[in-house]
């Protein structure tokens, strides 16, 4: 059955106000427009859905019926063009992020702090995960985009944006001292003990490949879960670790630790807030992209 949904408003607000003259005052349309919609709407439906009287109308029992069920439909509908309206103007919504430990620590959390200043209804759902699983979640469209670290692999319809320079260091500890004043080829680091992230890493991927391309193979005396806990091996003397500078600056001008001076210095990477353009963004998202880029 193929009703005009122009009708089933009209009913709804002749329903809801017992009157043609003050539904057609309430829709800014003529009185006669409305007694056609509701006659339309009753010879499609082959029944009587108004009683007239002197004083305006009332529902027939099947009329009863059709406008409980078109009262709740139409009060749904306005009820998400409010929600609509609200995430439009910023006043609830969601965006959903995808960052690693160091990209959230070392530059989204800042930006976050403020955003949600701003805007205090607005979720923030956060997923924390290496790059490569960042860039998974997506392309499948999980998130509204992602804070990564840098180089990254050419995929289809993502639009990366630079925001921000890191540096990969070596770091020592006080048994690793002999090597604090002399610059280090990298073929030393083939003699000592490595502390590395593990390998689903941007960051373990990227020096691997530094590594192999001058010629260098190391393994890895020990593989960690976070930089964090590289710096605490480190610390500990376990071995030299491998970490982006800011994660050990702390340390480093502290003292308690050093950065090895290597004849060969590491490219810098950058921090860089990827999209989907195949995958719509929140308005929500929207926002917080701009104000990350």
């Amino acid at each position: 059955m193929d009703i005009n949904l122009e009708y089933y408003k009209i009913f709804y607000h002749v329903g809801r106000l017992g009157s043609i003259s003050a539904a057609a005052a309430a829709l800014c349309i003529s009185q006669p427009a409305v007694s056609q919609a509701v006659k339309q709407l009753e010879k499609a439906l082959g029944t009587s859905l108004f009683v007239r009287r002197s004083k305006g109308v009332v529902l027939t029992a099947e009329g009863e019926v059709l406008y409980s069920y078109v009262k709740q439909g139409y009060e749904y509908i306005k009820l998400g063009e409010r929600h609509l309206k609200q995430m439009l103007d910023m006043e609830n919504g969601e965006v959903r992020i995808g960052a690693s430990d160091m990209t959230l620590r070392y530059y989204l959390l800042n930006h976050l702090e403020n955003f949600h200043e701003k805007y205090p209804d607005i979720k923030v759902s956060v997923t924390n995960a290496p790059t490569p699983e960042t860039l998974e979640y997506l392309m499948e469209g999980k998130i509204d985009f992602g804070v990564v670290s840098g180089p990254l692999p050419k995929l289809d319809g993502l639009n990366v944006k630079v925001v921000r320079p890191i540096q990969d260091i070596f770091i020592g500890g006080n048994k690793f001292l002999k090597y604090r004043n002399k610059t280090i080829e990298l073929k030393e680091l083939e003699n000592m003990p490595i502390v590395y992230l593990e390998p689903n890493t941007s960051t373990r991927k990227y020096m691997d490949a530094f590594l192999q391309k001058n010629g260098i193979n190391v393994t890895p005396e020990f593989e960690i879960a976070t930089s964090d806990m590289i710096v605490q091996f480190v610390q500990k003397n376990f071995g030299v670790g491998c970490v982006v500078r800011d994660f050990a600056r702390e340390l480093l001008d502290k003292g308690d630790i050093f950065e090895l001076q290597m004849e060969k210095k590491i490219p810098e990477r950058h921090i860089c807030v990827v999209t989907n353009d195949r995958v719509p963004m929140s308005n929500a998202g929207k926002h917080l992209h701009e104000m990350l880029v």
